[in-house]
């Protein structure tokens, strides 16, 4: 019903599509007219350019739209006809009149089935991708509307899935940088699960992950959880540093009748009974009391549990994931001076790292424990190159907001070079590179953005000339993708530009201060009209 509704109001009203750029263009409209009143031409200019083109797009959309529901329309009409004309030739067959029945079932219904034919071929020809509406109900339709009572994914297998799952690998690694076995173990269960070639009754994988802080383990989580469920939120956290007491155990499940909280459920069962298809996360496994690894083992080994009411939470289209710390400081010593050896040499340390690892892992937890997890994967700590990498990722989202304000950012070589030695630390992995791009790069930003140093349609180009963050107007001079590899300029060439550095930064600095007494002479006008 819900379906069948959904698509009558969908024939009868305007697409979302048609819908969103047409609100956009409003949205545009409105901003001109601000704009206008501050009498900022440049970016009048920019809104009237992006104005045109929205209403170019909405246009354009609009008539592909118009043309599909025009012959939808057409086959409807000939369909109620068709449908008129069979209850008048069943009516006629009642009444004897055979030669009214001759007449519309050879004559008026064939012509009537011709023509709905020829509508639905041209309605055939419209690419899928093109569609906008359709004119029955179909499986997809059905389960849609399941998908989202439920929150359960669409269990039919699409192809553009079965792609997804085949290079599942290469989407994790647009957000996760490294730890290529960690990805290939989660990406093999995942593929296992949904080709059917895993035991139905446990969940599609359980895993630990060992390294220090800031490697990835929580990033891969959250990872896993976009590409499968569409979602970074569909996962279910849990901190089990909260359950190092005995007595703090039992929340998990939910509370013992007589017992404050016992009507909320537990923690954990409750979390997955309404999203059953998501990812647990628990993190610091190792901090647990040992009575809690007594309620894991019969969710790693059938895939539920039940909670205090009786309840049961089904955990087989889950992924339980437990990180640990526990082994960090032995990874990072071990790996110290990994850079400057070899390749075999690192591939030996890498293998003498896990044995360590993974002993030291079944001294802190019990056997039967670790026998029911999937896999054991120890997390590399992070080379120089990858927190380049990282940054670069990073970046991408003040690319984002600036977007919002129509700037770009670009980046020199050289500075994400000054910029990842200042970030490159092993012993806190990527953390620290997201502290210095916030103090090194948006904080200055921030700043000359408020200062009108930089406005909508401008490119901000950031530098590292002379080991010192510059932003700038002016395209990158010089070798761009290679520092300290050129020769060193001789003090003659060095004095002017140290100078034109400094007088741009004064230039700055003064537009900075002339901004900031504006906005404190605005607030006291406020104040001082309100005291009136």
């Amino acid at each position: 019903d819900e379906s069948a509704a959904k698509l009558r109001m969908e024939l009868d009203s305007v697409p979302e599509l048609v819908d969103e750029w047409d609100r956009r263009v409003r949205q545009l409209e409105i901003e001109r007219e601000a704009l206008k009143r501050e009498g900022d031409k440049k970016k009048v200019d920019i809104i009237n350019e992006q104005i045109a083109n929205a209403k170019e797009k909405r246009d354009s959309i609009s008539a592909a739209w118009r043309n599909e529901k025009e012959v939808v329309d057409t086959i409807q009409g000939i369909k109620k006809r068709i449908e008129g004309l069979e209850l008048e030739a069943q009516k006629a067959e009642r009444n004897s009149d055979f030669e009214a029945v001759a007449k519309i079932r050879y004559g008026e219904l064939q012509e009537l089935q011709a023509e709905l034919k020829v509508s639905e071929e041209k309605l055939a020809k419209l690419p899928d991708d093109q569609r906008f509406t359709n004119d029955e109900v179909t499986a997809n339709d059905i389960a849609g509307v399941v998908s989202r009572w439920t929150g359960i994914p669409v269990n039919k297998m699409m192809e553009s899935e079965k792609t997804k799952l085949l290079h599942l690998e290469e989407e994790l690694h647009k957000r996760l940088i490294g730890q290529d076995e960690a990805v290939r173990a989660v990406a093999d269960a995942v593929r296992r699960s949904r080709a059917g070639l895993q035991d139905s009754d446990r969940p599609i994988g359980s895993f630990i992950f060992l390294g220090p802080t800031g490697v990835g383990k929580t990033e891969l989580a959250k990872a896993l959880a976009e590409v499968l469920f569409n979602d970074e939120r569909a996962i279910t956290r849990i901190d089990m540093s909260e359950y190092q007491e005995r007595h703090n155990v039992s929340r998990l499940v939910g509370a013992p009748p007589g017992y404050i909280g016992y009507d909320e459920g537990g923690q954990l069962t409750e979390a997955v009974r309404r999203r059953p298809y998501s990812i647990v996360l628990m993190d610091e496994i190792e901090k647990a009391h040992p009575d809690t690894f007594n309620i894991l083992l019969q969710v790693l080994d059938d895939g539920r549990l039940t909670d205090n009411k009786g309840r049961v939470a089904n955990f087989r289209n889950t992924i339980i994931i437990m990180t640990s710390n526990m082994a960090a400081e032995t990874i990072l010593e071990n790996f110290e001076d990994l850079d400057a050896l070899g390749e075999d040499k690192r591939q030996e340390i890498i293998e003498a790292t896990k044995d360590e690892v993974f002993e030291l892992l079944k001294e802190n937890l019990r056997p039967e424990f670790l026998n029911r997890i999937d896999e054991r994967i120890m997390f590399l700590p992070l080379t120089k190159e990858e927190i380049k990498q990282i940054l670069r990722l990073l970046l991408r989202r003040v690319d984002k907001m600036l977007a919002q304000q129509g700037m770009v950012l670009k980046m020199s070589d050289r500075a994400a070079d000054m910029l990842a030695d200042l970030g490159y630390d092993p012993q806190f992995g990527a953390r620290p590179m997201k502290r210095v791009l916030q103090k090194e790069v948006i904080n200055e930003l921030s700043k000359l953005v408020l200062a009108n140093t930089f406005t909508a349609g401008d490119t901000i180009y950031l530098d590292a000339p002379k080991d010192e963050l510059v932003f700038s107007k002016e395209p990158f001079k010089g070798a761009e993708a290679g520092p300290k590899k050129e020769a060193a300029p001789t003090k003659k060439k060095e004095a002017p530009k140290k100078e034109k550095a400094a007088d741009e930064r004064g230039k700055q600095l003064d537009e900075l201060k002339k901004a900031t007494k504006d906005l404190e002479d605005a607030v006291k006008e406020a104040k001082e009209e309100e005291d009136e």
